[in-house]
């Protein structure tokens, strides 16, 4: 993919676009329907497309905001994989102007890994001159505010992507650029698996593959995408890169998921203030 902060990653007309159809986005009434005894299906690239298309538009009409806890994994340079990062998230989207432009605001409450408990992140892009706030755990550290680049090297640094690229929205973005530089790829499967249980909620699963013996190096040779069909939006995405043995099971790319998602919870400025009684920014 895809697929964020100090120490970060990566962001629907209400129907769902099912295999074999055209990529014209339907109103709800027309949105088919998938026999669930049938548990998998063919898909394709152009599938995954049109999923992915729906879902962006139904979210530039209807998604103000939101809450979640966000997971990242991710692998380093050297391909190793790097501890679970552990994210409490607040958001409010451009979507939430006529314009589909408003500034986007976030925030970042770190709680795993356990050396970096408590971080805290905030960043507005129409403010604080695009910088964002950091207020990290420990006595002296606590003791200010600490105001960063998001593209700098501190804020990146191990990061694969600056928080501007976090969300659920940019989420889909990247599918949508991923699967396009993929589309009429010959070397590739993708399957749709209808009843992938995700925080006890009936999602889909789609699985990319692609054939191991054309590979490219730095390319993923799988991919999943979890896909909940009744609010219309992506939840995870994993990649994994080809094993050095064939025996062995694919190396983790990157993962990035939400989890308790809430959408459209009325969050305010204050939400978004360093000065907000509830943060811990000095």
């Amino acid at each position: 993919m895809i697929a964020s902060a100090l120490l970060l990653c990566g962001y629907a007309s209400k129907s769902l676009l099912f295999p074999r159809l055209p990529a014209l986005i339907k109103l709800e009434q027309d949105k088919p329907s998938i026999n669930a005894s049938e548990g998998h299906q063919d898909f394709t690239m152009q599938d995954l497309l049109n999923l992915a298309e729906s879902s962006l538009h139904h979210l530039s009409q209807q998604l103000v905001d939101y809450t979640a806890r966000f997971e990242k994994i991710e692998s380093d340079t050297n391909h190793q994989q790097m501890d679970k990062t552990v994210i409490r998230l607040k958001t409010q989207t451009r979507f939430r102007s006529p314009t589909l432009d408003a500034p986007r605001r976030i925030y970042m409450n770190f709680s795993e890994p356990s050396s970096i408990r408590g971080r805290e992140v905030i960043w507005r892009q129409d403010l604080y001159d695009g910088k964002m706030a950091v207020h990290e755990p420990g006595f002296l550290l606590s003791l200010k505010t600490i105001w960063l680049d998001p593209n700098g090297f501190l804020a990146m640094q191990g990061q694969k992507h600056p928080i501007s690229e976090i969300g659920i929205v940019k989420l889909t973005e990247q599918l949508l650029e991923k699967g396009k530089q993929d589309l009429g790829n010959p070397n590739l499967t993708i399957h749709l698996q209808i009843d992938h249980i995700y925080d006890d909620r009936a999602t889909h699963l789609i699985t990319i593959t692609k054939n191991p013996t054309v590979h490219i190096e730095g390319d993923y040779q799988k991919a999943e995408v979890v896909f909940d069909p009744e609010r219309n939006v992506v939840l995870a995405f994993r990649s994994y890169a080809a094993p050095e043995l064939p025996s062995d099971p694919p190396q983790l790319i990157e993962s990035y998921s939400y989890h308790d998602l809430q959408m459209n919870v009325g969050l305010t400025e204050s939400d978004f203030d360093v000065t907000n009684a509830e943060y811990g920014f000095p």
